[in-house]
């Protein structure tokens, strides 16, 4: 007795066996018509032997689900998904819809096992009374098992398989579900089955399962949902896109009443509950949600893109698999929570600030763009663009890599920073005095091509200045704060090109396109005066290294991944690097305080109630303007242009252009509209936090590195220049002087006395005329002219 009491529940599982074969293959299910007549005898036994042999263990694979993108605050910013799908237990569903799609699909649910014997014959009998295959018989469990299948299916890539689990009626096929069926329905609860089904099924309208279902369509969680909601909902799983009520409102109409018809003959609800349930029409019940898409949806679109493509593409990210479809799946099926280093405050900032000088979707070309950076850690607290997502899907302000322009947008003068770390970390003293080339707006200085000592340019290099100045020395500080030109021409080739272009490298500038500053074999221009292409989150990263003390980081738009059972991911963000001298960033941040205490930026920031630095940058024919500045917290590039740079033969110009709340100017820099916008963005965004003093430089910042520059007065070209290198100095011919040594010969250097190691010096030949006596004044009182703008004591250009 008590072995055949331990027997009895193999034999009743071969008994279900037996009658899932019989039923398969003598009766109708689930729309096949089979022999009416059953097999008996030794063929019952082969029918059973055939069905124990059947594989029976039921894989359920992980749901794929919606992952959510928060910003630094932990609100949602974006859910990207390939089936909008939230999982949530049984508790977090309204019981009106658990007796809602109960009713509608499988009434007796909780009644019968894998096969509900009474829905069985019911099929049987009107499918042999109609001639046909319309009635199906299928219990919710093995709906569940056939769509899980097909989930997994779509999963691993295998369309055919997911095709064939839905069309393909073969007897063996219907046999493994009803065999798994019966697995899942001895493994799990009837609660279990039933949370499984409603986190699984199609509602339509890209939701799958019931929470997101409810947010789509109603704007509500699944806890929250009503009679008339549920019952539209459970409606739709039959026919999912027929049914969609954004699609086809009258049958969504015409299915949720049947719902409700059925739920009223159940006994769930009143008839006058299910009549007053039909009042309300399908369209009024509906709310309006967001456009598809992940970004699209996103109330930050542009950071939200830049996110995605970040995880796919970059290096850091091998943790959510080895490719980037790898992690696309993992990103758009996983139901990861990603945390990013987006700051709301500073984000609705930059918008603010940004937009009141250049309208959302402007005209006439114009465009602009801000990125704010934390110094020392990388971190991308905000992004920003004059346009809407749903007309431009272009990211102006990140790499082409990442959603971005194909080379992004000349610089201007924003690149003198780079000839200032190089010359000060060579060992000029940031109280040095440089020789000014004389040069203005129609008369250039042209540097020749011997003047060059590295591949980084080989061709002569005209430069011009906005206004007359030069043929002097003057301070560092103060070409720096004036921008002046040939100043910076001067000492880019002076350091060699290469060397500055190195230092860009080194500090993470580069084009939108990933590749190096500066084309070799071309003019230095790109290098010393910004004419390459760059972009807001590059440019604001580099000056990002000075507020840090010479530590680069890479940027990066994420903090933390969760999985969706809770575990973290771990991963390491960008591994930042001392790449500039602390001293020495210390030095050149005392000389980029210039253009705003004195110079193309003065006025626009109180230095006494926060300190900052920063440089201004236009482009030939007033094309782009930027300003990228920073406070020891924060590093913040602006930049406003053309955003199509040329008609093909010359440049756009901003000139005479209107930027909103700052008017239509005549003449438009860096400091006219870029810079003020700048600076409302930092103090917005620096509103609560400490003010923090920059590092005071000391040691040979101050003091400088200079080696001897052996006197090479009255040799010959081929001497000088030959005596020259043997000291370590390249050298060029430059423009003649008034002396009475014979003409030809060396009359003079530029420098002379010491100079910079490795530099280059400048030759300056007699003319053969002795000089007149003359007074020699020292640099012009006036503040010169830039490259960036006239400083703010000149007469207003607008």
């Amino acid at each position: 007795m008590p072995g055949a009491l331990l027997a009895l529940p193999r034999v009743l599982r071969r008994l279900t066996g037996l009658v899932v074969l019989a039923a398969a293959m003598g009766l109708l299910l689930a729309g096949l018509v089979v022999p009416v007549v059953g097999a008996v005898g030794q063929a019952a036994n082969g029918s059973v032997a055939a069905y124990d042999s059947l594989p029976s263990e039921f894989n359920i694979p992980p749901l794929a689900q919606a992952s959510r993108i928060l910003d630094g605050n932990g609100k949602v910013i974006a859910t990207p998904y390939d089936e909008n799908r939230i999982v949530v237990p049984l508790s977090k569903i309204a019981p009106i819809m658990q007796q809602a799609q109960i009713a509608i699909e499988d009434d007796r649910f909780f009644e019968h096992g894998p096969i509900d014997p009474r829905g069985f014959t019911r099929a049987l009998v009107t499918n042999l009374r109609s001639g046909g295959t319309d009635q199906g018989a299928s219990t919710l469990t093995q709906q569940y098992v056939k769509i899980t299948m097909q989930e997994d299916a779509l999963s691993q890539g295998d369309q055919k398989e997911a095709e064939a689990i839905l069309y393909d009626r073969t007897y063996s096929r219907k046999l493994q579900e009803l065999k798994y069926a019966q697995y899942v329905e001895q493994t799990l609860t009837k609660d279990q089955i039933l949370a499984g089904y409603l986190n699984l099924v199609n509602y339509g309208d890209q939701s799958y399962g019931v929470e997101a279902a409810a947010l789509n369509y109603f704007g509500v969680h699944a806890t929250q949902l009503t009679l008339p909601q549920a019952a539209l909902l459970a409606g739709i799983v039959q026919q999912p896109n027929a049914f969609n009520p954004r699609l086809h409102p009258a049958a969504a109409q015409a299915r949720r009443d049947v719902v409700l018809d059925r739920m009223a003959s159940l006994g769930i609800v009143t008839s006058k509950q299910a009549a007053d349930a039909k009042k309300t029409p399908v369209p009024k019940m509906l709310v309006n949600t967001p456009k598809k898409g992940a970004c699209l949806a996103s109330t930050q679109p542009y950071f939200c893109q830049y996110v995605l493509e970040w995880l796919e593409k970059s290096p850091q990210m091998a943790v959510l698999g080895k490719t980037p479809q790898d992690r696309h799946d993992k990103i758009y099926q996983g139901g990861l929570t990603i945390k990013t280093t987006l700051i709301p405050k500073m984000q609705k900032a930059a918008q603010k600030r940004l937009l009141e000088a250049v309208p959302m979707n402007g005209k006439n070309n114009l465009a602009g763009g801000v990125t704010i950076i934390q110094p020392g850690t990388g971190r991308v607290l905000a992004m920003v663009q004059s346009s809407s997502f749903n007309k431009v899907q272009v990211n102006w302000d990140v790499d082409t890599q990442y959603g971005g322009a194909t080379y992004g947008w000349q610089f201007g003068s924003t690149a003198k920073m780079f000839a200032l770390v190089t010359a000060v970390q060579r060992g000029m003293p940031i109280t040095a005095s440089v020789f000014v080339p004389p040069a203005g707006p129609s008369k250039p200085y042209v540097f020749p091509a011997s003047a060059y000592h590295d591949s980084c340019s080989s061709s002569n290099f005209a430069v011009r200045n906005d206004f007359s100045n030069g043929a002097t020395t003057m301070p560092l500080a103060y070409v720096t704060a004036q921008s002046i030109n040939t100043a910076f021409a001067n000492l880019t080739l002076n350091l060699g090109a290469c060397s500055v272009r190195d230092t860009m490298t080194k500090l993470g500038l580069h084009q939108a396109d990933g590749r190096p500053i500066s084309t070799p074999a071309n003019s230095p221009a790109d290098i010393a005066l910004g004419s390459g292409t760059t972009t807001t989150m590059s440019m604001a990263s580099a000056y990002a290294t000075l507020a840090a003390g010479g530590k680069y980081c890479a940027p990066f738009p994420v903090t933390s991944i969760t999985t969706a059972d809770g575990k973290p991911l771990a991963f390491k963000n960008t591994a930042c690097s001392q790449v500039v001298d602390k001293n020495v960033a210390a030095g050149v941040t005392q000389l980029l305080k210039g253009p705003l205490v004195n110079g193309t930026a003065a006025g626009v920031w109180n230095m006494s109630a926060r300190p900052a630095a920063g440089k201004t940058g236009t482009t030939n024919n007033h094309n782009q303007a930027w300003f990228v500045g920073y406070t020891p917290q924060l590093s913040t590039a602006v930049w406003i242009g053309n955003l199509k740079p040329s008609d093909g033969h010359s440049l756009y110009t901003l000139n005479g252009k209107c930027f909103g709340i700052y008017g239509c100017i005549g003449s438009v820099f860096g400091g006219t509209v870029s810079a003020p916008v700048w600076a409302k963005i930092m103090r917005d965004a620096s509103a609560g936090m400490p003010v923090k003093q920059f590092p005071t430089p000391g040691g040979s910042v101050l003091t400088g590195n200079y080696v001897s520059v052996p006197s090479v007065i009255g040799a010959s070209v081929s001497s000088a220049q030959a005596t020259l290198r043997a000291a370590g100095f390249s050298s060029y011919v430059g423009s003649s002087i008034d002396s009475a040594l014979p003409a030809g010969v060396v009359a003079g250097t530029q420098p002379s006395g010491q100079a910079l190691s490795g530099s280059t010096i400048v030759l300056l030949l007699s003319n053969g005329h002795a000089p007149k006596p003359t007074h020699t004044p020292g640099p012009n009182p006036t503040p010169s002219p830039t490259a960036s703008g006239p400083p703010r004591r000149f007469p207003p250009t607008h």
